[in-house]
């Protein structure tokens, strides 16, 4: 008896991580345990669904995608789990044509975005910003 195919993709985007497991199966995606379908926020959803839409219906509607994220809010975890189900897609099919398609619409679903927010130093508010002085 063959050994069933399985993937784990993940994706991060700024301090949210995404992971992606991939199996054969009828449609059904996943975002911590809540299907797609009613994913909320809906920008959110949106986010998500993008690489799905791009790939077309026969590609994944052959394949189960469980996608557990944590950390960051919720647009960083979706950007996350977008990148996870995109490059996923693209581990499962080996399409060349398919990794055109991605990053001709937009680049991010498969290389990830490595900006984060600068951290705050001491003697401010903020990470640049420094308390004034007068002095005169």
């Amino acid at each position: 008896m063959p050994a069933k195919k399985v993937l784990v993709v993940s994706g991060k985007r700024k301090t949210a991580f995404a992971r992606a497991i991939v199996k054969q199966g009828n449609g059904k995606v996943r975002i911590n345990k809540t299907p797609v379908e009613i994913y909320e926020p809906d920008i959110a959803r949106a986010k998500i669904m993008e690489p799905l839409l791009q790939a077309g219906s026969e590609t994944w509607l052959q394949l189960d995608m469980d996608v557990k994220t944590r950390g960051g809010g919720y647009m960083g975890q979706a950007e996350a789990a977008r990148m996870a189900v995109a490059n996923a897609l693209l581990k499962w099919t080996k399409s060349t044509h398919l990794r055109t398609v991605f990053s001709e619409y937009d680049r991010t679903m498969i290389v990830g975005d490595s900006r984060a927010k600068e951290t705050k130093k001491v003697g401010g508010a903020g990470a640049r910003s420094k308390e004034q002085k007068s002095y005169r």
